[in-house]
C-alpha cells in the first residue's frame, strides 16, 4: 500500500481540497485525510498538482509511429498503448478503419492476443466500419465498404473485452444491430446519411451511440434533423466528439456539451503521429499530412487527427469553457460507463482501479497509473 498526497482531488463525483488516496495493489483502497495515513505508508507528493480517473479513449487508430490498420498486431497495440499513456489514457480501444476480411480478422486476433498477455491499458476493440455509407466514407477506403459476415461477428464476440462497432444504420441488414447489441457488442452510428426517424428505430433495435458527433453523419437543419439532430435531441445516445477545435468548431462542442452533458464523451480519432514528430505516413496508398494540428489528404479532406486526451481537455476548459471537472468526466467516466466498465474505471472511489492520471497545475501530464503501476511522464 502507498499514498497519494498534495493534490487537488477530481473524484468525478466532487472535488476534494488536499486528500489523499490510498491505492493497494491494483485497486483503490480508500480516501482519508493526511493526518488518517498510517505512520508506516509510502508517500507520493503530487506537489499540489490534479489527481484525476485515468483516461478512457474509444477511438484511437494509431500513436507512436504506427497504424493499428497497418500493421494489426500485438506489437503495434503496445506501441500505440505507450504512446498514449504519457497523454493521460489509461484505457483504450485499438480501433480499425474500413478494411478486408483479412485486416478484421488480424486485428480481433491480435487484441485477444494481447488481453491474454494482459497488455496495459488495452480495453478491448472497435471496428469502425466496413458497413458504412459511401457518401460519408470520409477516408475510408471505397473499396472495402461491404458486410460482416457470421464468422466475424462470432470472433468479435468472443473477444474478451469491450466491443464497438461503428456503422451506418440506413446501410446495415435488418436485424444486424439487435443481433451485434445481443451478443454484447456496442453499436454506434457513424459514416452515415441516416435520417432521425432511421436513428430512432436503429436505437429501438439496440443503438447504443453516434462516432465522431458532427463528423461523417448528416447534419442538422430545421426541416431534416438528421443523425446530429436526432443525437443531440435524444437523452439516451452517447456521442463521442473530438475536441481539437478543427474537427469541431469550438461553439459546437459547447452546444453539443450543453445539451448531452453526462452523455457526451471525448475521443481522439488519433492516428499514427501521436508522440512523435512526424509531418507524413503512408495509409492506404495515399501520403497523409499532419498541419494545423490536424492529419489531412492530398486532397484536403481530414484523415484523423493528431489530438491526445490530455490536449482534449486542455481545449475543452480553455477554448470552449467547460468546467474542468465536467471535462475531466468527459475524459473518463464517461466513456468508462458507455463501454460498461463503469463500475471498474473511471472514478476515484475505493474498491476502484487505480487507474488514474497527475496533471500539474498548467493541465499537463506529469504521470499515470494503470491498475496501481506507476509511470512518470512529467
Amino acid at each position: 500500500m502507498y499514498a497519494l498526497t498534495n493534490c487537488r482531488l477530481h473524484t468525478a463525483s466532487k472535488r476534494l481540497e488536499a486528500p489523499a488516496v490510498l491505492i493497494e495493489g491494483r485497486h483503490i483502497a480508500d480516501i482519508v485525510e493526511v493526518t488518517d495515513i498510517p505512520a508506516d505508508i509510502p508517500r507520493h507528493d503530487l506537489e499540489g498538482g490534479h489527481l484525476a480517473p485515468g483516461f478512457v479513449d474509444v477511438q484511437v487508430n494509431g500513436g507512436g509511429g504506427v497504424m493499428f490498420n497497418t500493421a494489426p498486431s500485438v506489437e503495434t497495440i503496445a506501441c500505440m498503448a505507450r504512446a498514449h499513456r504519457r497523454f493521460g489514457t489509461v484505457g483504450f480501444l485499438p480501433t480499425l478503419i474500413t478494411d478486408d476480411r483479412a485486416h478484421i480478422t488480424q486485428a480481433i486476433d491480435a487484441v485477444c492476443q494481447a488481453l491474454a498477455g494482459a497488455t496495459p491499458s488495452l480495453l478491448g476493440i472497435h471496428l469502425e466500419g466496413p458497413i458504412i455509407n459511401p457518401e460519408r466514407k470520409g477516408m475510408h477506403d471505397a473499396g472495402h465498404i461491404g458486410a460482416l459476415d457470421a464468422e466475424i461477428i462470432a470472433r468479435l464476440g468472443a473477444v474478451p473485452g469491450a466491443r464497438v462497432v461503428t456503422l451506418a444504420p440506413e446501410c446495415a441488414p435488418p436485424g444486424l444491430i439487435a443481433q451485434l447489441t445481443a451478443a454484447g457488442i456496442r453499436v454506434s452510428a457513424g459514416h452515415t446519411q441516416a435520417t432521425a426517424e432511421q436513428i430512432a428505430a436503429a436505437q429501438q433495435a439496440g443503438l447504443s451511440g453516434v462516432t465522431h458527433l458532427f463528423n461523417a453523419m448528416s447534419q442538422f437543419t430545421g426541416r431534416a434533423p438528421g443523425t446530429v439532430g436526432a443525437a443531440l435531441a435524444n437523452t439516451d445516445l452517447w456521442c463521442g466528439i473530438i475536441a481539437d477545435g478543427v474537427h469541431v468548431h469550438e461553439t459546437s462542442i459547447l452546444a453539443a456539451w450543453q445539451a448531452k452533458q453526462d452523455k457526451l464523451f471525448l475521443i481522439t480519432d488519433a492516428m499514427a503521429p501521436v508522440g512523435t514528430d512526424m509531418a507524413t505516413f503512408d495509409y492506404g496508398g495515399e501520403t497523409v499530412s499532419v498541419r494545423d494540428g490536424s492529419c489531412f489528404l492530398a486532397d484536403g479532406r481530414l484523415a484523423g487527427s493528431t489530438l491526445d486526451m490530455a490536449s482534449a481537455v486542455r481545449n475543452c476548459v480553455r477554448s470552449v469553457s467547460i468546467p474542468l471537472d465536467a471535462a475531466l468526466r468527459m475524459a473518463s467516466a464517461h466513456p468508462a460507463e458507455f463501454l460498461g466498465l463503469g463500475s471498474s474505471l473511471g472514478k476515484i472511489e475505493a474498491g476502484y482501479d487505480a487507474s488514474l492520471v497527475w496533471l500539474d497545475t498548467d493541465l499537463m501530464v506529469k504521470a499515470t497509473w494503470v491498475q496501481g503501476q506507476y509511470e512518470y511522464h512529467g
